[in-house]
């Protein structure tokens, strides 16, 4: 469906936002940066701001609850071939699809400085730590539900962070190396590829077996 005018005011305010914010924070701090001066950088009213987002650290994970929605329903969709892993590999890939077409391109600089601000700032580091628990424990919830009586609550967890770290370590790494975008995303799918070498292996199992 083609994107209203509207709504393509309402992304580029958003990512106005963002991107002023993300500048701001690296040239004089993450703590030392009002909600009110990226407001007035960005040239919006603090109020719509607030429309926008509910704090300064939500500009960094912008739209994550909605894309993780994507995560959810590749999983409740499961196909009856499907393992665990294969149900696994198939969300990353729709999250994939889903998401790539809506990041703006970023020049290595601007990744690198994104990374930096997250590595070095602990507010930050806290946030980011747990937003990536919670996903992870959320998709394990979501696996074992899509294996009723099959697939039991540790291996669940341990299939999801096997994949997860994976895909973050491997993006990490290709950010510090001043990777481009193109290559990031080639980086987390490498990391998939690698992590399935062993979670295709895992089959679930019928209850009473």
């Amino acid at each position: 469906m083609q994107e209203s005018r509207r709504e393509r005011k309402k992304r580029e305010t958003r990512q106005r936002i963002v991107m002023v914010a993300i500048k701001l924070f690296e040239e004089q701090g993450y703590e030392q940066t009002t909600m009110a001066q990226i407001a007035a950088a960005a040239d919006v009213d603090p109020k719509t701001f607030s429309n926008y987002f509910r704090s300064k650290d939500e500009v960094l994970w912008v739209g994550t609850e909605r894309d993780f929605d994507v995560l959810f329903r590749a999983i409740a969709e499961r196909r009856p071939e499907e393992g665990p892993g294969e149900v696994l590999a198939r969300m990353v890939q729709e999250y994939a699809a889903h998401r790539r077409p809506k990041v703006p391109p970023k020049e290595p600089e601007e990744l690198s400085a994104t990374a930096r601000l997250v590595l070095n700032t602990p507010a930050l580091q806290a946030k980011g730590l747990y937003l990536l628990l919670d996903l992870q424990r959320r998709i394990a919830g979501k696996l074992q539900k899509a294996f009723p009586g099959r697939l039991d609550p540790i291996t669940a967890a341990a299939m999801t962070g096997a994949l997860l770290g994976a895909i973050q370590q491997a993006s990490w790494a290709s950010v510090q190396l001043g990777r481009s975008q193109d290559e990031l995303w080639e980086a987390a799918r490498h990391a998939v590829d690698i992590a399935m070498q062993g979670l295709r292996s895992v089959r679930p199992h019928d209850e009473d077996a």
